[in-house]
């Protein structure tokens, strides 16, 4: 089987997306439990801190493997048939099989957009380590952009275990034909501090100057994890992408929706974004930019 998928791109590629599609359904789980698992375990912790019975807890075990996924209407457990990646949201009509319910088509748009960027990381970087790198990479940062996006929070129990990963990968530098990642030891560990200490500069400076929070602790992480990943070198491309991109979405809410601009917008996604592109294209932008610069 590996014979055939590192001579045949095309069935390489194809074999990704198709897994893809399985990994968005499992990251739309993701996506979901864990903040609810985070908030059972804050509440659990403050009820014994504070000697407090914790019967208002709910019973039984939460995780993202049980329960099985159910409606949230009607509460009927979905089928195995009924939980087939974009098929059977198409087949259901976007409806619940039971109760008739509505089914939000953000689950099938979540699984569509896991297939397309791990297929555009597949052809990118071919058959090979570099490759799994760069895709289980890609799934980590959809998850945290919707978590993100959804609850303002990024879990440490995602950016943290990037961050050790991007640094294990290191270790492995140098890797044949590898292009981006596997960089050298010294730039992922420069690369993670820089990340953090320059969101974590501006951090206390914008609270000195206005008094307000303008970020979370999770976004210096979520760098932190990205520059150990890619190296100090693509710091600067994904702050000014992921500034550029949060200002124009940030605007373009504010006249469309009419958004409060007191109300806080999440910058992880924008982060993630950044990231994303600059671990396929961060030497081509880089150059851009240079070029228009000079």
């Amino acid at each position: 089987m590996i014979e055939i998928l590192s001579a045949h791109p095309a069935v390489f590629l194809l074999v990704c997306v198709l897994f893809a599609l399985l990994i968005g359904s499992f990251l739309n789980v993701v996506i979901y439990r864990v903040p609810v698992m985070m908030q059972r375990e804050w509440r659990s912790q403050c009820q014994e801190l504070l000697a407090e019975p914790a019967d208002d807890l709910p019973e039984g075990r939460f995780d993202l493997v049980v329960p099985r996924s159910r409606c949230p209407s009607c509460g009927i457990q979905i089928t195995a048939l009924q939980n087939i990646p974009v098929v059977s949201y198409l087949l259901l009509r976007g409806k619940c099989g039971h109760c008739q319910a509505r089914i939000s088509a953000r689950y099938p748009a979540i699984e569509v957009l896991t297939a397309v960027l791990t297929g555009l990381t597949a052809w990118r970087f071919g058959f090979g380590w570099e490759a799994a790198a760069a895709i289980g990479l890609t799934w980590v940062l959809i998850a945290i952009t919707f978590i993100d996006f959804d609850h303002q929070i990024i879990p440490d129990s995602m950016s943290l275990p990037l961050l050790w990963a991007g640094l294990s990968l290191s270790l492995f530098n140098p890797m044949p034909a590898a292009e981006v990642l596997f960089i050298a030891p010294k730039t992922a560990i420069v690369g993670a501090l820089a990340g953090y200490l320059s969101l974590w500069s501006v951090y206390h400076l914008f609270k000195l100057v206005t008094g307000k929070e303008g970020m979370g602790y999770g976004d210096f992480k979520l760098l932190a994890a990205l520059g150990a990943w890619l190296g100090w070198q693509e710091l600067p491309v994904i702050i000014i992408l992921s500034a550029l991109v949060g200002a124009i979405v940030g605007i373009a809410l504010m006249a469309v929706r009419g958004r409060d601009r007191n109300v806080p917008m999440p910058f992880g996604p924008f982060l993630a974004a950044a990231g994303w592109l600059a671990m396929l294209y961060g030497p081509q932008i880089r150059s851009w930019w240079i070029g228009a610069v000079t």
